[in-house]
């Protein structure tokens, strides 16, 4: 089987580090794709001065979908896997992938959190108001409702309603609409290349949940996803310093505008699913209103998340029913990698070269510096 693994990164350059460091001592012969952007910490730079990363996708959008879509549009490999830039891979992780996909179309393992190295700066993740990314693991965003906060990096705490200082000892399956659905940890997965084909990737729309929209899918497709304990990696948190302490309301509006989408576009308007998002929201209120009498948010803030949350709703669930007609193939997925080829906005490709290099013979590192090409999209 040959692996790529595919890490998008955003503003996380030291633990983006630490991530392709345990990939070089434990996956030394996978294919790794780092796709950035738009970071401003140096990451750029500290890429292309390491010689064990084969491309690297430089992108303009903040949301992760985009960059796991970018990095799987350019892997080569009859397995792709996705690692969060804040996981480390460990010794027994690849021989799990390998057990994994013998068995089942994607597999996944557990995600144990530790706490950040001392010294540590970035604060990564993607698209929040603490700079990080807009997507997946920062505050829940489960069709299991609950409500949390932020991590800190402007990631939701994880893709399937748990934070991270839990650890399961198994997949979380859910029955929605009569329809079984596995779901995996976005950040610590591998599919068979033929499988995330037959998805078209992820849904670009969605700025988070994008693994959970997923999950749906493939239990739509009769796919199926497997666990393997030994596929563990071990993610580093986020300094402390870097957390806000809180959702916005425009967050609070984007998780259920997410959660809204995802149920419609993969279900239509069913009773169970419309309850389903109600009792989520309703769930939520009574624990913000517990904030306020508690002292630890106002009324206004109350009301404005409210207002807010409603907004979500009605937004997703417009765009989810557009989106089913827009794409009425198993793939469900109006969004994906086959519907646009503007995502990279540069490319350093070192595969290519590497490939000239050993047909002249010169025996040169295929993976050197003086053999990276770069390429404008």
């Amino acid at each position: 089987m040959d692996l790529s693994v595919v890490v998008p990164t955003l503003n996380g350059r030291d633990r983006l580090a630490a991530c392709l460091d345990a990939l070089a001592a434990h996956a030394p012969e996978a294919e790794v794709i780092v796709a950035n952007g738009p970071s401003a910490d140096g990451t750029t730079g500290m890429v292309r001065d390491r010689d064990d990363v084969d491309v690297l996708v430089e992108i303009s959008d903040r949301t992760v979908n985009v960059a796991r879509n970018a990095g799987i549009e350019v892997a080569t490999g009859d397995a792709v896997a996705l690692v969060d830039y804040d996981n480390r891979i460990g010794a027994g992780w690849v021989d799990a992938v390998r057990a994994g996909l013998d068995d089942a179309d994607a597999v996944t393992g557990p995600v144990t959190p530790i706490e950040p190295a001392a010294g540590r700066d970035d604060d990564g993740g993607r698209d929040g108001e603490d700079g990080g990314r807009d997507g997946e693991d920062g505050g829940r965003d489960g069709e299991d409702g609950g409500r949390d906060g932020r991590r800190g990096d402007g990631r939701e705490n994880d893709e399937d309603g748990r934070g991270d200082d839990e650890r399961r000892d198994g997949p979380e399956r859910r029955s929605i609409a009569g329809t079984e659905v596995t779901y995996f940890e976005g950040g610590n997965v591998a599919f068979r290349r033929e499988t995330l084909r037959d998805l078209d990737g992820f849904d670009e729309y969605l700025n988070t949940g994008g693994a959970r929209d997923a999950a749906h899918r493939l239990a739509q497709m009769g796919r199926t996803v497997a666990w393997r304990e030994e596929m563990a990696v071990a993610k580093e948190l986020p300094s402390p310093t870097a957390a806000d302490g809180g959702r916005s309301a425009r967050e609070w509006g984007w998780k259920y505008r997410a959660l809204a989408y995802r149920l419609l576009k993969n279900y239509g308007i069913r009773p169970t699913v419309l309850a389903r998002a109600g009792t989520h929201a309703a769930t939520d209120a009574v624990g913000a209103a517990g904030d306020v009498l508690r002292g630890e948010s106002t009324p206004s803030r109350w009301a404005a998340t409210g207002r807010d949350v409603l907004l979500g709703l009605a937004g997703g669930t417009s765009d989810g029913l557009v989106a089913r007609s827009r794409d009425r193939s198993p793939a469900r997925n109006p969004n994906g990698i086959s519907k646009r080829a503007d995502r990279a906005v540069a490319k350093y490709d070192r595969r290519s070269s590497a490939s000239e290099r050993t047909e002249a013979g010169s025996g040169e590192n295929a993976k050197g510096e003086s053999g990276e090409r770069e390429t404008e999209e």
